[in-house]
């Protein structure tokens, strides 16, 4: 049992299934079933990243300078190597990464690391490594097990002034900041700063035998888990990892990487309301936050609600954005889910107006796309369509709560992610 979720057989790969068990059975001596197979680099983690906050939230505009960020996150599937991607791809200069490690939490969350587990990183064979302006770069791989589901430690020493970070703002997850290098130093006390936001850390990928693809969700602050408990992994995307992974066989699992952002939108850029941290809009960071992940497969479109509530676009260039999207999504051969725009009446942006537009785009996306996740059907309110569940209201009348996140990820068709 994962998150709740009982196990269940994976027909779509019943076969594949039944030809491996069988050929381990010819001989005594048979390696075991995965003994024969390759592995190949996926996704376990992944965070999509914009430009620093134009009022320095979080440090995000001044950056650091000899110190060292410890960022937890939480894998999705497992592997026997492990690599990171640290990316500069919103700074205005090249920044220096003197040190950077990898360690296992003692307990969820904790910056405290298992004394032994803390295992340094390198990029070609060196400990420090440039990262320029616009780009990323890739660790080497360290044979390392990672196991599904469990908490990962990343510590980046940066020995000099970083200017405006890259980040993630609202991680859900605390980040610890420290004076000086603290990459292989297991202990978690001593933070300056502590703050729920990721920095440069782009993606965690794994090299397994097991999993297979990644399935990128591409979202907002519904997905970014808002309305989630902090610290808990309880975003919708998590509980959908869980889900899958609780599955059996989990031969051909895919990792789940989590690109939502607060406040995105589909045809909106952040910046064009001076709120650089919410990021491009989703047909701007396609090509980076989805063709850009490891092994990408499937994506999750949950997107939309910003569009209405905050812009207040009209139906038709929301639907416009929408089609078009998944449209350069299924050109590049993935396969696309689209989720239902969920209620939110009572939030303080809600007029009757908006409401119209969000069941017009609904109607729309309930016609129009192969593969629909009626997320709206999942949240809403029977009694009061407009309106979240009590039940799955984390307060705020738009983001659901844990309760609400798991019924999320329970409506997702595993079928469709796992063939």
């Amino acid at each position: 049992m994962y998150g709740g979720f009982s196990p269940v057989i994976k027909p779509m790969r019943l076969l594949v299934v039944l030809a491996v068990t069988a050929t381990t059975m010819v001989g005594a001596t048979a390696s075991p079933a995965t003994g024969t197979f390759k592995a190949r680099w996926t996704g376990t983690w992944a965070t999509a990243l914009t430009t620093a906050s134009l009022g320095n939230t979080n440090g995000s505009l001044v950056g650091f300078n000899n110190q060292s960020v410890r960022m937890i996150v939480h894998t999705s599937v497992a592997g026997e190597k492990v690599r990171i991607r640290l990316s500069n791809a919103f700074g205005a200069q090249a920044i220096s990464v003197g040190h950077a490690s990898v360690g296992i939490p003692v307990a969820p969350a904790s910056p405290d690391l298992v004394p032994g587990s803390v295992r340094e990183l390198t990029f070609g064979g060196s400990e420090s490594v440039t990262v320029f302006k616009g780009s990323d770069v890739l660790s080497d791989p360290l044979d390392l097990t990672v196991p599904a589901l469990s908490d990962l430690a990343v510590t980046i020493y940066l020995p000099v002034a970083t200017g405006q970070t890259s980040w993630h703002w609202t991680s859900r997850q605390t980040s610890y900041v420290y004076a000086g290098d603290q990459a292989e130093n297991p202990s978690g006390a001593g933070h300056t700063n502590a703050y729920n936001s990721f920095y440069f850390l782009a993606g965690v990928d794994v090299a397994s035998k097991t999993a297979l693809g990644s399935v990128v969700v591409l979202g907002d602050s519904i997905s970014d888990g808002s309305g989630a408990t902090l610290n808990a992994n309880k975003r919708w995307p998590d509980l959908l990892a869980a889900r899958i992974v609780g599955t059996m066989p989990h031969i051909g699992d895919p990792g789940v990487l989590n690109e939502a952002l607060a406040g995105n939108q589909v045809t909106h850029d952040g910046s064009e309301i001076g709120f650089t941290a919410i990021g491009t809009s989703a047909l701007a960071r396609v090509d980076t936050d989805v063709y850009g992940q490891t092994g990408v497969r499937s994506v999750i479109v949950e997107l939309g609600v910003n569009d209405v509530h905050i812009a207040n676009d009209q139906p038709d260039r929301i639907i416009a954005g929408l089609r078009q999207l998944v449209a350069q999504l299924q050109e590049k051969g993935l396969r696309v889910l689209v989720c239902t725009l969920g209620p939110f009446e009572g939030y303080p942006s809600w007029t009757p107006g908006k409401e119209t537009t969000r069941v017009t785009v609904n109607g729309f996306i309930r016609n129009e796309f192969d593969h629909v996740i009626d997320m709206d059907q999942v949240l809403r309110d029977p009694a009061a369509a407009t309106k979240l569940k009590v039940e799955f209201d984390s307060g705020d009348h738009i983001h659901p709560n844990d309760a609400g996140n798991e019924a999320m990820a329970k409506a997702v068709p595993l079928d469709l992610l796992l063939q």
